[in-house]
């Protein structure tokens, strides 16, 4: 009840004209309205019955278009309240042993903060490694982990340590924080009209001047004919004849879009973003993480000639025990699924395991006088002939046929014998070949971009099913294959994470960045994905042309919704013109909806154009389905569905309003 209380008295608020003007055909109701009041306060030829009728209806004309807008902008009230206490008397400890409240913090301060403590702003770690609770930002319970250096290092002000201890420079400028840009974006307070919007509020504005022209013009026409029109019921016809139930709901509409963004963490930092999104015919995804799992898995063991298979599967499990990265763990559960070994204890040989370096791409383990080692297949081949052997040609052969195959090989020796090749696999997310035809249906065409060599790249695209590929991926390459696009005239959508995205997500239409990602990612982009998911893209596309479908949706609805009110109200005017004493006029015949009496007709014509704003609000604010289907079929749906029923709804709902008005009160 306190919701709707507040709704309400945001929407009597915005009814002063110096915010009603940003919407003029909502501004022009709004000065009916009050011509109309004037009107019945100082009396005239109508009934004051009639002009208090109609006076009364075109207030609430106004107030429901406000609260369609305060409604929107309503939905994120209680969520830039939490986020205001998530910033608010948090003070930083600086490294130097002084202190300053959060809002002080300039760009390069250096602060502490230890497990338990919230971090006071927007930065990046320089030390330390800790776990830290993004919950209030992103929703998510799950603690992630932000390290210095690297693509985990950024953080968020209001966030909280939950341990350990890191040491963040400051990177945010006072009152430009990611919680004060997400504050002004939930409560609507920083939102620009994008240039769609602002095109549609210029020909409805147009429409309005058009219609204004020509109903002023009417009543010397009608004193002409010997008819009289009163003020009351000029004004009605105006407002019937503009588009007032887009010009409501327009800006709900964008706002509504954003919002729903929002409920998908994702953060759109601008209306421009969300709405580009959903003109995107290029999608660009990485391939890690996004088609792929992220982590490669060993998928097959290929022993040499003359090593049996269980031996090679011992060898590679006890070279990978010390290896804590997801391959080398994958290979130690392969090596238990195909041979049921167990992880063998080498404490008592006295092993010393030998940790993977950039230098010689190699790990492995010593002991009992054994060299095991596991690595990239040439450092390998360089290691067994330093040892005084030599590799198979068998080695080669295998290890070119995992590449040829889209894996990663990699070489197992012991001594300076080659024992095998194990196959790693990038291991495509499930129903990832269904997203992308679901895409391919929206006119969407998918890019893989991954650094992998071309074979690789060939393979993975293959199984996952996207369009194309860019392989060997460099910042460069992926800039200039998202020019070449737009200069085709393509709207370009990519995600990234790392400093080295940043120049393709500020050149692309619509760039997301990973939450996780570096601050220089952050700031590229125009969209951040609180989840740091990189599949949501796939959900951003489909809001943002779930937005513009809305949009059109009830763009067709409106224009078509006034079609009917014309037949309501002009042959109402006209009824008496021309017409013999106690009888109707020729232009009656005009009245198909055979509505009771002029005044009944206007009134009830009135009565629907007002109920009409609200029972369409949970539409604008929920939006129109979206179904992947071409241009053609939809503009087919919308004219039937919204087009016709534009149509037949006002005709029902007038006839329906004024059996009560005429025959109830007897006007």
């Amino acid at each position: 009840m306190t919701r709707w209380r507040e709704t309400l008295l945001e929407s009597l608020r915005k009814l002063d004209p110096r915010l009603m003007i940003h919407n003029p055909v909502m501004f022009v109701v709004e000065l009916g309205a009050a011509v109309v009041t004037v009107a019945w306060v100082v009396g005239g030829g109508d009934p004051g019955w009639y002009t208090l009728t109609v006076a009364a209806w075109l207030w609430l004309t106004v107030i429901f278009g406000n609260v369609a807008e305060a409604v929107a902008e309503g939905r994120g009230r209680a969520q830039a309240a939490t986020l205001r206490a998530m910033r608010s008397d948090t003070v930083a400890r600086l490294r130097d042993g002084g202190e300053k409240a959060a809002g002080e913090l300039l760009p390069g301060d250096v602060v502490v903060v230890d497990a338990g403590e919230t971090i006071p702003g927007d930065g990046t770690v320089i030390e330390g490694i800790a776990s830290v609770d993004e919950s209030a930002i992103t929703g998510e319970s799950a603690p992630v982990i932000r390290e210095s250096g690297g693509d985990r290092s950024a953080v968020t002000g209001g966030t909280r340590v939950l341990s350990d201890r890191i040491v963040v420079e400051i990177t945010q400028k006072p009152g430009e924080s990611f919680l004060d840009r997400m504050i002004a974006l939930v409560e609507g307070a920083a939102r620009r009209k994008t240039p769609n919007e602002i095109a549609l509020g210029i020909l409805l504005a147009g429409l309005t001047l058009i219609f204004l022209v020509v109903v002023v013009t009417l009543r010397p026409f009608a004193g002409y004919a010997g008819t009289t029109i009163s003020l009351a019921t000029l004004v009605s016809l105006l407002v019937a004849l503009i588009p007032t139930t887009i010009g409501a709901l327009l800006s709900a509409i964008g706002i509504a879009g954003m919002d729903r963004l929002v409920r998908r963490n994702v953060l759109a930092l601008s209306g421009r973003a969300v709405e580009a999104s959903g003109d995107v015919d290029v999608l660009l995804l990485d391939k890690t993480g996004t088609i792929t799992l992220g982590n490669r898995q060993a998928a097959e063991l290929i022993p040499m000639p003359g090593v049996a298979e269980r031996d090679f599967a011992g060898a590679a499990q006890l070279a990978s025990l010390a290896d804590e990265t997801p391959e080398g763990r994958s290979i130690v559960v392969l090596a238990k699924q195909l041979h049921g070994l167990r992880e063998p204890a080498v404490a008592p040989h006295d092993a010393r395991f030998v940790p993977f370096t950039a230098q010689t791409r190699m790990s492995g383990v010593d002991f009992d006088g054994t060299r095991l080692r596991k690595g990239a297949g040439d450092a390998i081949e360089r290691w067994i002939v330093d040892e005084g052997g030599s590799a198979p040609p068998q080695l080669r052969d295998a290890m070119d046929r995992v590449a040829r195959e889209g894996g990663t090989p990699l070489a197992v020796a012991r001594d300076n014998q080659a024992l095998g090749v194990v196959y790693l696999k990038d291991v495509v997310k499930e129903g990832m070949r269904e997203r992308f035809e679901h895409l391919r249906a929206m006119g969407i065409r998918t890019i893989m971009v991954t650094g992998d060599n071309p074979l690789t790249a060939a393979k993975i695209a293959a199984e996952a099913g996207v369009d194309d590929f860019l392989a060997q991926a460099t910042p460069e390459a992926k800039l200039a294959l998202i020019k070449e696009h737009q200069a085709q005239g393509r709207m370009v959508a990519m995600t990234g994470d790392g400093t080295n995205d940043a120049p393709a997500l500020a050149q692309a239409d619509v760039g997301v960045a990973m939450n996780t990602g570096t601050q220089a990612a952050r700031e590229a982009g125009n969209m951040v994905d609180l989840d740091s998911n990189p599949t949501k893209l796939i959900e951003i596309v489909e809001v943002g042309k779930q937005l513009l479908i809305t949009r059109g949706a009830l763009t067709t609805f409106s224009i078509a919704n006034d079609v009917a009110k014309y037949f309501a109200i002009l042959p109402a005017i006209f009824a008496f013109t021309y017409a013999k004493a106690g009888a109707r006029g020729p232009l009656d015949t005009l009245n198909v909806m055979q509505l009771g009496s002029p005044r009944s007709a206007i009134v009830s014509a009135i009565v629907f154009n007002a109920l009409v704003i609200p029972l369409l609000v949970p539409l604008a604010l929920r939006g129109v389905r979206y179904r992947p289907v071409g241009a053609t079929a939809l503009l087919r749906r919308n004219l039937l569905v919204y087009g016709l029923g534009g149509l037949i709804a006002p005709f029902v709902g007038i006839k329906l309003i004024d059996l009560v008005v005429h025959n109830l009160l007897g006007a």
